[in-house]
């Protein structure tokens, strides 16, 4: 190897190593308050938020095959799995990780109040999948799961396998989505899930390319990290002193705008 090559490598790899060192820094500074339930729950994010340059290390081959996107995905190149009603007055855009302990954390305490809302017609979601927990702890369980959650989208079944998906999250490190037979009995808790089309689309991987391109959009949106949280275009925890029941009033209020 010419010196000149020694000196490039080594020359990204202080800049990984700076980039890694900032991004901790910046983590360790914020802290996301997440309260539902009367109970308050702090997110220490510098464990949980991915780095974005730890991801440059990504399984290559999460993009192979064809890029097929799930059934009534939506938005820019296809990348939003759509939930509610399309002519609600709110808009709320989530980006999230399977594996993501604070996601699942946001999700078990906001969960009921966007089903209430969603389901009264008042709010949209709009979901985003990202990975990356797989580029930081290893292992590929947010790939496979966020594939998984998409082969329920073309099921009609988004939303109840993304909710058993959280309500049995594995421990961070446990890589127990990169399992296509556990995310195979997760979906036996769906009615109507579970079942030959269903497995096939796991076990074929039919949309890693779709999440592939959906991480890559996640890595160049400039987000801190997961779970990342917008309500009519404005950043969700901005207020440190959100709850779901003033979440809930924000959309009430967009109601009456």
């Amino acid at each position: 190897m010419s010196e000149r090559n020694r000196e490039g490598k080594r020359t990204a790899r202080e800049r990984l190593a700076a980039e890694r060192a900032k991004q901790q820094a910046a983590n360790k500074r914020r802290r996301t308050l997440i309260v539902g339930a009367g109970v308050v729950c702090v997110l220490g994010l510098a464990a949980v938020i991915g780095v974005v340059a730890a991801n440059a290390g990504k399984d290559e081959g999460d993009a192979s095959g064809p890029l097929i996107t799930p059934s009534g995905a939506t938005g820019k190149d296809g990348l939003a799995i759509p939930v509610g009603r399309g002519a609600a007055q709110s808009t709320l855009v989530v980006w999230e990780d399977f594996r993501c302990p604070a996601c699942k954390s946001f999700e078990d305490s906001y969960r009921s109040a966007i089903h209430e809302l969603t389901e009264a017609g008042r709010l949209k979601v709009e979901y985003h999948l990202a990975t990356i927990i797989d580029g930081n702890m290893g292992g590929s369980g947010s790939r496979r799961a966020a594939n998984a959650a998409a082969c329920a989208q073309d099921a009609g079944k988004f939303v109840p396998y993304h909710d058993v998906l959280f309500q049995n999250q594995p421990p961070e490190p446990d890589d127990a989505y990169g399992n296509d037979a556990k995310l195979k009995e997760l979906a036996r808790k769906v009615d109507g899930l579970a079942g030959p089309a269903f497995d096939k689309c796991v076990d074929e991987g039919r949309h890693n390319a779709w999440v592939a391109k959906s991480a890559d959009a996640f890595l160049k949106g400039g987000f801190r990290g997961t779970p990342a949280v917008f309500l009519n275009g404005k950043d969700l925890f901005a207020d440190r002193g959100m709850t779901p029941e003033k979440f809930k009033q924000m959309v009430e209020t967009a109601d009456q705008a």
